[in-house]
């Protein structure tokens, strides 16, 4: 079974903007390899943090670097016309899987509303780039982008969830489920229940995380449900991470833990590891 990460940063220079993660300057590529190969980590997808300017040229180093092990969620600015033209040739760099972007502030979350993103979805489609949204408070808004793009992938953040820029805990952070759970009707929509152990509130094997993990499973099935961690804002191991899914949620089969655990998120978002 290969094991492969939906989400992790790294990062050279400057301090994480969002205090959840470790308030440290740099987690470096080489940090990161060492950490998986102790968790049983075989590859993981590099989100490039914001805070960092030279987070993107770090993560294509490591894709070079690491033959196999790293490929990119990247992105651009939105706000600038002239980078439009990118997404047709977005997956052209090597490890590029696709998009990323958050949408919890404004002008970001509005954007969804009101059009202004139309250009990205139907570029995105028609160049076969995945795009993955921390977007909480516009899940609705996502069906219906969805509903218009059928050939477009979205993957939603953090079971649904705000990650690391919410303090609420258990059931207070995951008031969202009905949203989210409705999104389930479109098939192109899948959900990274990355960073599970962040939203609890008790010890491994954070027990009342394990509700909805498995309301997700039933909704989305194993195969548009992807494993992965966000590590640097865990208050676990990589490898607890691992095993929280491998060896606490009896109600997986071991086909499901395959496809949860990599082959999953791998097919959705194009990755040939092999490649």
């Amino acid at each position: 079974m290969q094991i492969v990460d939906a989400q992790i940063h790294v990062w050279g220079s400057g301090l994480p903007s969002n205090m959840a993660h470790r308030q440290v300057t740099a987690f470096t590529t080489e940090e990161a390899v060492g950490l998986m190969d102790e968790g049983g980590v075989d590859a993981a997808v590099i989100h490039p943090p914001g805070w960092d300017p030279g987070s993107t040229e770090m993560a294509l180093a490591a894709v070079r670097d690491y033959p196999g092990r790293f490929a990119i969620m990247g992105s651009f600015p939105l706000e600038q016309p002239e980078n439009r033209s990118l997404v047709a040739s977005w997956r052209r760099q090597p490890g590029m899987l696709g998009l990323r972007y958050g949408f919890l502030q404004e002008p970001m979350r509005g954007w969804l509303e009101d059009g202004t993103l139309d250009w990205l979805w139907e570029a995105a489609e028609r160049a076969e780039v995945p795009i993955a949204m921390l977007a909480t408070d516009s899940l609705p808004a996502i069906g219906h982008i969805a509903e218009r793009h059928p050939g477009l992938r979205l993957t939603i953040d953090h079971l649904g969830g705000r990650g690391g820029t919410t303090t609420l805990k258990d059931t207070a952070a995951m008031t969202h489920m009905p949203a989210l759970l409705a999104l389930a009707k479109r098939p192109n929509v899948a959900v990274k229940v990355t960073g599970a152990p962040g939203y609890s509130s008790e010890a491994y094997p954070f027990p009342a995380m394990h509700t909805f993990v498995r309301q997700i499973y039933d909704a989305f099935g194993p195969h548009r449900m992807f494993w992965g961690t966000d590590i640097t804002k865990m208050p676990c191991s990589w490898r607890q991470c691992v095993t929280m899914f491998t060896e606490e949620l009896p109600w997986l089969s071991e086909p499901d833990k395959v496809l949860i655990m990599g082959q999953a998120v791998c097919a959705w978002w194009g990755w040939d590891r092999s490649v």
